[in-house]
């Protein structure tokens, strides 16, 4: 494969380096006229183009598409269904120098990171694809003679799918792809962060011949995803993003009973034992807390580690992260990539400054990374001796920053661990198989680790949480089908 040319423009969808919105079957402006830039954050001069903005008008005549394509697509079934999306699959793996290139540019992702990226959402797309194929209802036995007794599965009708800029193909993918399987038509409101690989997308599915108003996109912000979630027309909706944001949009549809599908933020803990593997532990560390900037809702950000082995782990994960390389993600030898925007940027500082001023101590990094370029780099970060119960350790920074806590044995280290709002992820290294397998049911975490890093499950494994991480059905499982479709039953006299 080659390596594209990162500064060059990627024209794509794109006329005058303007990328518009995808409705009915046709790229076009939005309503209000308005377009915001679309910069690099390894390179805030490199301005990617002007991207559409979008209104309430632009999401409702997405919505108008999709309501118009509903029963033709419905009537397809979902065997027909999947041979397009295959189409599509195949798509993306030929245009994978493409979307790898976008992601790195737009979201600032390690081009490595990127293609691992586009890889995953192809896996995911294929688990999609197979499950079309056992989106099955059943047969049960029936109360009187002669009758038959089954259920089956009908879609709920148009889904909104508003998606983060943290993974800005694999999110969309995996949200995309069962709506349109299960028979939905959908409207895709992507961050307005990494505006150009959701156009990438959707032109991919439209090239493999989703047909018009099958999935629409509207770019923007905030405008446009209040009109999708207010529509009555629009049955579900499935949000990856903030607690702040998926809280409201939940509270925005609960007078019309409408459906929501939401993944939210995480504060994760990686637990280490005193009898852990320390080396492995200080591997799985650095893989969690530090690829992709910090910036997954599964990261690492918590170490709970032991107090007998506490200053040898330090004396282990500290020159690791001393040595980490900050740059660019078309750098080869760049450990860590830049943050999103100065948004994060300013939130990473500022969680650094105001852990040091309530007692943590910097064992490395600590501020922001001067480079030749002008972008929003951030020194991968280690703060020890962080108080359990501290603003670092309870919230979320989405960042290259890591707090390490003490504890003293099992059920204290699994106390912190739980002491937060959230529960995205949790890991333990032991080597004790009795703690191990108490810890899975000990964590208030939906994906749970034992002795590997604490992110990266597998494809077809359901991607959810607990408590304030998650509501609604599982995504990447065949529950995900209990979000996008109805169960009927029926009883047949025959």
């Amino acid at each position: 494969m080659t390596q594209l040319d990162l500064t060059q423009p990627l024209d794509f969808a794109v006329e005058d380096h303007h990328v518009q919105n995808y409705v009915a079957g046709h790229w076009t402006p939005s309503s209000t006229g308005q377009t915001r830039p679309n910069l690099n954050p390894a390179d805030t001069r490199d301005v990617i183009g002007e991207f559409t903005e979008s209104g309430a008008a632009d999401a409702r005549a997405a919505i108008d598409a999709a309501e118009a394509a509903q029963a033709d697509w419905d009537a397809l079934g979902p065997i027909g269904r999947a041979t397009v999306l295959t189409r599509a699959a195949r798509l993306i793996e030929e245009r994978i120098d493409a979307f790898a290139a976008a992601i790195t540019r737009e979201q600032g992702k390690r081009l490595s990171e990127a293609r691992g990226e586009v890889t995953r959402g192809l896996a995911i797309l294929e688990f999609h694809i197979g499950e079309a194929r056992r989106m099955n209802g059943e047969t049960t036995a029936a109360e009187e003679p002669r009758t038959m007794v089954l259920t089956f599965r009908r879609p709920i009708g148009v889904v909104g799918l508003i998606t983060p800029w943290n993974f800005p193909l694999t999110i969309p993918i995996w949200k995309v792809a069962p709506a349109l399987l299960s028979g939905c038509t959908a409207v895709l409101k992507p961050s307005p962060l990494t505006p150009l690989t959701a156009a990438l997308l959707v032109q991919a599915f439209a090239d493999a011949g989703v047909p018009t108003g099958v999935l629409n996109l509207i770019q923007g912000d905030r405008e446009a995803g209040e009109a999708l979630v207010a529509d009555p027309r629009v049955a579900g909706i499935s949000f990856t993003g903030s607690l702040p944001v998926g809280s409201a949009i939940n509270r925005a549809g609960a007078g019309r009973l409408m459906r929501t599908q939401l993944e939210l933020g995480g504060k994760n803990a990686l637990i280490v034992l005193a009898d852990a593997d320390l080396d492995a532990a200080v591997e799985a560390i650095i893989h969690g807390a530090y690829g992709q900037s910090g910036q997954r809702c599964s990261a690492t950000s918590r170490v709970i580690v032991d107090r007998a082995v506490h200053a040898e782990l330090m004396a282990r994960l500290t020159p690791r992260v001393e040595s980490m390389v900050i740059g660019p993600g078309n750098q080869s030898d760049a450990d860590i990539g830049p943050v999103v925007n100065d948004e994060r940027h300013r939130a990473c500082l500022a969680a650094i400054e105001g852990a040091i001023a309530a007692g943590a101590t910097l064992a490395a990094g600590g501020g922001a990374a001067e480079l030749d370029q002008t972008g929003y780099y951030i020194r991968a970060t280690l703060l020890d001796d962080v108080a359990w119960d501290s603003e670092l350790a309870q919230e979320e920074v989405f960042g290259p920053v890591l707090s390490v806590i003490t504890c003293d044995g099992y059920q204290d280290a699994m106390r912190i661990s739980n002491s937060v709002k959230y529960g995205m992820s949790g890991t333990i290294f032991t080597q004790n198989p009795s703690l191990m397998f108490q810890a899975l049911q000990d964590f208030e975490a939906g994906m749970l680790h034992v002795n590997r890093p604490g992110v990266g499950a597998y494809s077809h494994l359901p991607h959810m949480g607990a408590k304030a991480s998650q509501l609604g059905a599982p995504e990447c499982s065949p529950e995900v089908w209990n979000f996008y479709t109805d169960l009927r039953s029926a009883c047949i006299r025959y």
